[in-house]
């Protein structure tokens, strides 16, 4: 059934129900919630059909996580957030202009993301002109003329930006690269600058390759996991099954992160009966609460004892590897050393709120393996000290050789489905010379060489005023940013914005002097173009390429694919030299041009018809080849930082709930952690608490702390007694993106610090 209407009144987020956290993750409540979230939105008829066909050899890659498939698929190849994203992406709601003539933008700019979410899918073309207060239906020949002409006056192509979404496809990833090379700019953030970009920065300069260096396979095959700040059970719940295999062949797996969390306690599969009837698998040996920030300081305390076992005779690092793979090894051994052992001890404590025997017990259980994986995500890369923390973790893989070999490597654990793709298709602000020469030779024009605007950046750019036109392709921008406040103000002093989108969302609300929302397939539905279908690739998390084939009837002849958008615009732009725009209607055609470019994919178009798909080459793995500046992989030395707490502060972790991906909030419950029906909460440990005066279930602002004496303040939240690290706290994202400032960044990469915001506690502003 097709709805044209609200899908209810918008919900209170700050009255929830708090119990008990769970124990453990998945099983038949999984279950039960995936059917649910299928049947509400999609129903039997489009919802089944889709979630047959999601993560299969000859279906769809799922629009969530960037968790790979292995080789052997089950029929119900999906997890209970991927149900929930599927089942979002193939709703049978669809907004039509009717909505629009209902509600004006500003009333649409008080309602809350879960209920914007909850809207539909966008079926046609709207405009926001000049001064109006209602978007209006507009023909696709008028928008896009409309930006083209905008694209054209632009009196430089840095005046305007071109953001990306990871679930962007292979094939439309690289098209719009090209358009915003064309025209003459490198301004082309994506949402990497906001998490993993300090993994990219830190492995390309230690391994040469900023990926992850594993696949399934070697998880398998290690000895030993470590996972650190990253919690699987929610944001990639794939994971567990693959953890779950690993303990089952006698890996051990140690988490590190400042919440006990379900998933990474016990794995109920839903895949096998016992997993529905309440039996489980215990996926952690040890647990390390660590404090927010502390990861650098742990893993120097772990390298430093490899390194003194060593020199008092254990040989526990690899000599050989060391000696013919590596560089910089002494002057990083004697930079570590150069602490007084009861200084650093003392240090290295108090920076990670954990008692020397406990890491002690990990170094131990590190010595005794042989393959050993270190995965991480946000919980890594988020802080301002993110880019030495995850150099840290490559040394302590050099050490004893855990690099080249089965069982071992690093795994930066990504988020967004073609998230690492779209990188590899060349959405990146700084593209090295190679990609820029390769683009040359290929379409006979000279791209840009001048490095553009990171998402950080570009907030700042459109806050002078120098950008007239942002353009979106997918995402929720202002809602994934953050200083909410400063980048809203930011945004509407755009001249045009432009969103290629599926489903209403915050960004479409907060607009520049005139707006336009551009409906597009999802990765669900199918892409026909004169009768025969058309298929994308995407990249997951450990470098596999592979085929996504749309099954979904779309709900409106009106939407259009990404690829078919920009290609309309570059006609329109450029004409057909020296680009034949034209001819990208054949996606074959982009592939050919793909595999040109872009190292890795030559004979692009047979590979990706394979059904299994096809893996890149990666020099550390594949060969213990190291592409870096010394043609080795780099040991560093870097230094110690951890964040300090002043008295009567607390150090904030933004994060997700479990129904919620990114700034998509499917539900108002957090099952695993015990919140039910609300958003608006703040986890604090109950003695932090209690040194506050924080009663459990009382209402308080939450006030970020920055030098520039600007206030971020976070209103009405609800405390929530909860067993975090000491001096931590946790709260929900976007909500709680406002608190954190645009100018804390880590170094080098130039992240947000959203796992280290200093906040304090006032009374609530709202009582």
């Amino acid at each position: 059934m097709r709805r044209d209407r609200p899908t209810g009144p918008d919900p209170a987020q700050d009255a929830p129900r708090v119990g008990p956290p769970k124990t453990a993750a998945a099983g038949l409540p999984a279950v039960l919630n995936s059917v649910k979230e299928v049947a509400e939105h999609a129903g039997v008829r489009r919802g089944l059909p889709a979630m047959l066909a999601v993560n299969q050899k000859r279906g769809f890659d799922c629009p969530g996580c960037a968790w790979p498939e292995g080789d052997r698929r089950h029929r119900a190849e999906f997890c209970e957030n991927g149900a929930k994203a599927v089942a979002e992406e193939a709703t049978a709601r669809a907004l039509t202009p009717a909505f629009f003539a209902d509600h004006p933008v500003a009333e649409l700019a008080e309602r809350s993301g879960y209920w914007l979410g909850r809207q539909g899918r966008l079926t046609e073309p709207v405009y926001l002109a000049e001064g109006a207060t209602h978007y209006t239906p507009i023909g696709w020949d008028d928008a896009l003329d409309l930006i083209a002409d905008e694209l054209r006056a632009l009196d430089s192509p840095h005046r305007a930006v071109f953001y990306t979404s990871g679930r962007t496809s292979n094939e439309a990833a690289f098209a719009y690269q090209l358009l915003a090379r064309q025209l003459g700019t490198n301004n082309l953030p994506d949402c990497s600058n906001m998490c993993h970009e300090s993994s990219g920065s830190a492995l390309t300069e230690t391994l040469g390759v900023g990926k992850g260096s594993v696949s399934l396979e070697d998880l398998y095959e290690a000895d030993l996991i470590i996972v650190a700040g990253q919690n699987p059970g929610t944001n990639h719940p794939r994971m567990l099954t693959a953890l779950e295999r690993a303990k089952k062949k006698g890996t051990r797996v140690v988490t590190v992160n400042p919440l006990p969390e379900a998933g990474m306690r016990e794995f109920r599969n839903p895949q096998h009966p016992g997993g529905l009837l309440g039996r489980g698998t215990e996926l952690t040996d040890l647990f390390a609460q660590i404090r927010l920030g502390g990861d650098l300081a742990l893993f120097s305390a772990l390298n430093r004892i490899l390194l003194e076992a060593d020199r008092d005779g254990r040989a526990v690092l690899d000599r050989e590897f060391i000696g013919a793979h590596t560089h910089g090894f002494d002057a990083f051994a004697e930079a570590l050393l150069a602490e007084p052992a009861d200084a650093f001890w003392a240090r290295t404590e108090h920076d990670t709120g954990l008692d020397r025997a406990l890491i002690e017990e990990i170094a131990a259980m590190a010595i005794a393996s042989q393959r050993v994986v270190v995965c991480w995500a946000m919980g890594l890369t988020q802080h301002k000290h993110s880019v030495p923390t995850i150099r840290e973790v490559v040394n302590f893989l050099l050490l004893r050789g855990n690099v080249g070999r089965p069982g071992a490597g690093v795994c930066p654990v990504r988020g967004h489905s073609n998230v690492q793709g779209d990188r590899t298709m060349g959405i990146f602000e700084r593209p090295s010379p190679a990609f820029l020469d390769a683009l040359a030779d290929e379409f006979h024009f000279e791209p840009p060489r001048e490095h553009g605007h990171d998402t950080v950046n570009a907030i700042r750019a459109m806050a002078r005023g120098e950008i007239r036109v942002f353009f979106a392709m997918g995402g929720n921008f202002v809602a994934a940013t953050p200083d909410t406040h400063l980048t809203e103000d930011a945004m509407r002093r755009v001249g045009l914005t432009v969103h290629v989108s599926t489903k209403l969302n915050r960004s479409h609300v907060v607009t520049g002097t005139r707006a336009l929302i551009l409906p597009t397939l999802a990765r669900s539905d199918r892409d026909l173009h004169r009768g025969r279908p058309r298929w994308v690739t995407v990249e997951d998390s450990m470098s596999r390429v592979h085929a996504s084939h749309g099954v979904l009837e779309p709900l409106s002849e009106h939407m259009r694919s990404e690829v078919d958008i920009v290609r309309a615009l570059g006609s329109r732009l450029f004409g057909e030299t020296p680009v034949a725009w034209s001819a990208f209607a054949d996606h074959d055609r982009i592939r050919d041009h793909i595999a040109a470019v872009v190292p890795g994919f030559d004979d692009f178009n047979a590979k990706a018809r394979r059904r299994d798909g096809f893996t890149l080459p990666h020099g550390p793995r594949d060969e213990r080849r190291f592409p870096t500046a010394t043609g080795k992989a780099n040991f560093t030395a870097n230094g110690t930082h951890a964040p300090e707490i002043p008295e009567g502060r607390l150090l904030l972790q933004t994060l997700r709930s479990h129904d919620q991906y990114n700034t998509t909030v499917y539900g108002l419950d957090d099952r695993y952690r015990g919140i039910t029906d609300g958003r608006r909460v703040v986890l604090v440990n109950p003695d932090d608490a209690a040194d506050l005066g924080l009663a459990d279930g009382a209402h308080v602002d939450l006030v970020g702390e920055w030098p520039d004496g600007r206030e971020r303040r976070a209103p009405h939240f609800r405390v929530v007694h909860y067993p975090t690290a000491r001096g931590c706290a946790a709260s929900y994202f976007p909500e709680t993106n406002v608190l954190v400032p645009l100018d804390s960044t880590a170094e080098v990469s130039n992240t947000p610090t959203s796992k280290s915001v200093l906040i304090r506690f006032e009374p609530d502003s709202g009582a």
